[in-house]
C-alpha cells in the first residue's frame, strides 16, 4: 500500500511484506532499489532535488522512524508499522544465508566494516560474502562499482550517510550488477559494536534519536533540533491546510 505524505510516496508495508516482496522481486529476477525515510531525510528531501528524486526513484521506500508513522497518522493516515533499516538489513541476511544469495558491503571505514563482517561471519556463518568495500572511494567510483559487478553478489548494502548513499546508488544502478540494493546507513557501525542501539523499549517508544543524541551530542544535536523543528512545521501546516 503507498501513501502520500508531505508530498512525498512513501510504502506503508509491513516488515514481512517488505521482506516477501523483495524476496519474490530477486527470485523473479526483477531488480529492487530500496531505501528508507525518517524525519531527517524527509525534510531534506523538500530543499534538495537530487535527493528527491533518488529516494523517489526507488522500488521500495520504507517508513523509518517513529516520526514518520506519528506524522502520517496524525495526518489521517494509515501506517502498518516502522520498518527499521537494520532490521530489514539482519532479515534480509538471513534470507540470503537461506537461499545462497551473495551479498556485498559497501560503506564505513576499514576498521568498521572488518569488524561488522567479522560479527556477521559469527552471525551467520553460511552467508556468503561476495565482496566488501570501505565507504570512502570517492576518487575511484568506477572502480569500487566494477568491483562490485564483478563479484557475483546479488545483495548490495550500502552503509553511507545521507544524501551521498541515495546519489551514488542513483548514479550507478543500472552499472552494478546487483538484484537488490539498499542503503543502511550506520547499520556497520551498530554490527561492528562501535555504535549502541538503544534499548527496544526505547525504539518503540519513538525514543531512539534521544539514545544517540545522548551518544553523539556534538554530532547530533544540531540534526535534531533544525530538523525535527521543520517537520513539526510541515506537519501543522499540512493539517491546517488538509
Amino acid at each position: 500500500m503507498q501513501i502520500e505524505f508531505l508530498g512525498s510516496r512513501l510504502d506503508a508495508l509491513t516488515m514481512d511484506q517488505t521482506v516477501d516482496l523483495i524476496a519474490d522481486s530477486v527470485e523473479h529476477g526483477r531488480f529492487v532499489q530500496h531505501c528508507v525515510v525518517n524525519v531527517a531525510k524527509l525534510v531534506h528531501m523538500q530543499s534538495d532535488p537530487e535527493l528527491r528524486e533518488s529516494v523517489e526513484s526507488c522500488d521500495v521506500v520504507n517508513i523509518d522512524g517513529m516520526g514518520i508513522v506519528w506524522g502520517a497518522r496524525f495526518l489521517g493516515l494509515e501506517v502498518p508499522e516502522r520498518v527499521a533499516g537494520i532490521d530489514l538489513f539482519h532479515r534480509l541476511l538471513q534470507r540470503c544465508e537461506r537461499s545462497g544469495s551473495g551479498v556485498f558491503l559497501l560503506g564505513a571505514t576499514q576498521e568498521v566494516l572488518d569488524a561488522a563482517i567479522a560479527e556477521i561471519r559469527r552471525q551467520r556463518p553460511g552467508l556468503r560474502i561476495c565482496g566488501a568495500h570501505h565507504g570512502y572511494f570517492w576518487k575511484q567510483e568506477r572502480e569500487v562499482v566494477d568491483q562490485i559487478r564483478a563479484s557475483g553478489a546479488q545483495f548490495l548494502f550500502v552503509a553511507i550517510s545521507s544524501p551521498m548513499k541515495e546519489k551514488f546508488i542513483a548514479r550507478w544502478r543500472d552499472a552494478l550488477g546487483v538484484k537488490f540494493v539498499m542503503g543502511v546507513g550506520g547499520t556497520f557501525d551498530v554490527v561492528a559494536g562501535k555504535v549502541r542501539r538503544a534499548p527496544p523499549w526505547m525504539q518503540k517508544s519513538g525514543m531512539e534519536w534521544l539514545f544517540r543524541l545522548l551518544q553523539e551530542p556534538r554530532r547530533m544535536w544540531r540534526r535534531y533540533l533544525v530538523t525535527n523543528s521543520r517537520y513539526m512545521w510541515m506537519l501543522l501546516r499540512a493539517r491546517i491546510s488538509g
